[in-house]
C-alpha cells in the first residue's frame, strides 16, 4: 500500500477517535455546542481522509510525488484548524471566525489539490 494511502488511513483514524470524544462528551454533559465541530471533524477528517486513503491504495501510481505529500499536509493542517477555530467559536469565542474561514480554505485547496492529482494523467 503506498505510503500517503497508510498516512492518510492514520489521521483517519486519529480524527475518528477525536470525533468520537467529542460525540460522548456532548452526549454525557447534554451541552451540544459542539455539534458543528463534532460533524465536521467526522465527515472531513474521518471519512475524506478514509477516501483520500482508498483512493490512493487503489491508484498507487497517482500516490507518490511532492504534490501528494504537500496535498496531505494542506488537507490535514486545514481540516485541524478548522476543527479546533470552530470549537473555539462555538464555546463562545468569536474572534476564531477569520481562523474557522482560514481553516476551511487551507481544507479547501487540499481538496483542490486533491481534485487536480485524481483528473491529471
Amino acid at each position: 500500500m503506498p505510503l500517503v494511502s497508510q498516512h492518510y488511513f492514520r489521521i483517519a483514524v486519529i480524527f475518528l477517535i477525536i470525533g468520537i470524544c467529542f460525540g460522548l462528551y456532548m452526549s454525557i454533559s447534554t451541552d451540544h455546542r459542539f455539534t458543528g465541530a463534532h460533524a465536521h471533524l467526522n465527515l472531513v477528517g474521518w471519512v475524506t481522509s478514509a477516501l483520500f486513503g482508498i483512493y490512493f491504495a487503489l491508484n498507487p501510481s497517482k500516490a507518490t510525488g511532492q504534490l501528494v505529500r504537500a496535498q496531505f499536509w494542506i488537507f490535514v493542517v486545514g481540516v485541524v484548524i478548522m476543527t479546533l477555530a470552530l470549537a473555539l467559536l462555538l464555546a463562545g469565542n468569536a474572534a476564531m471566525v477569520p481562523f474557522v474561514a482560514g481553516g476551511s480554505m487551507i481544507t479547501f485547496v487540499g481538496v483542490l489539490l486533491f481534485s487536480y492529482i485524481v483528473w491529471r494523467n
